[in-house]
Parts: C-alpha cells; sequence; structure tokens
C-alpha cells in the first residue's frame, strides 16, 4: 500500500527530470549536492529552532520542510525509500545502545 511517503518520494523523483525553470525540485537538483545538502542542513536548523522554542506548530511545519528536503537527498543520492525502510527494519531488531555500539567506526 502506498502512503504518503511514497507519493512524496515518487514525484520528487520524477522532478528529478523536470527542467528547473518550471519546479523548485528540479532546481535543488540542478544545484547539485552541495545545494540540496545545505538545504537539508538549514531545515534541521529550523526544526531545532522550533523545537527549543516550544512551537508544536513550527515543529511539524519545519519537520515536513526537513523529510521533503532529505527525500531530495535522497533521490539525488540514488537511495530508494525501500533501502531507508530496510535499514530502519534492521536497526528495530536491536536496542539503539545495542545498534550504537555496533557501529562500524570510519
Amino acid at each position: 500500500m502506498k502512503n504518503k511517503m511514497d507519493d512524496l518520494y515518487y514525484t520528487i523523483c520524477e522532478r528529478k527530470k523536470a527542467a528547473p525553470k518550471g519546479s523548485y525540485t528540479a532546481q535543488l537538483f540542478d544545484g547539485g549536492t552541495d545545494v540540496i545538502a545545505q538545504k537539508v542542513g538549514e531545515e534541521a536548523v529550523e526544526t531545532i529552532i522550533e523545537a527549543i522554542s516550544k512551537r508544536k506548530s513550527g515543529v511539524i511545519y519545519e519537520s515536513v520542510d526537513l523529510i521533503y528536503h532529505l527525500m531530495v537527498l535522497w533521490a539525488d543520492s540514488n537511495i530508494k525509500l525501500k533501502d531507508i525502510w530496510n535499514e530502519m527494519e534492521r536497526r528495530s531488531s536491536e536496542s539503539g545502545l545495542e545498534e550504537k555500539a555496533n557501529r562500524v567506526k570510519t
């Protein structure tokens, strides 16, 4: 069953092929990974500010922006939603502390 995240990701992937003039998402792709990653960082900071300020509606609004830009980054990096869901599933089989302890140091 498709959900809103699947729908959004599909739309983002479609925009990857679009002309930058007609689509904000296409403009992000045209700007390259550095521009997309910067937008993810900006949206993360804005989400943090809203959370620290205890503005629930702001956290919701900025979280949607963050998720959108993160999905653009995934599409830019050729990461499929299935890859994200598989990693989430893998991690759900162990505690967060176990998962952190088992990470490969790079």
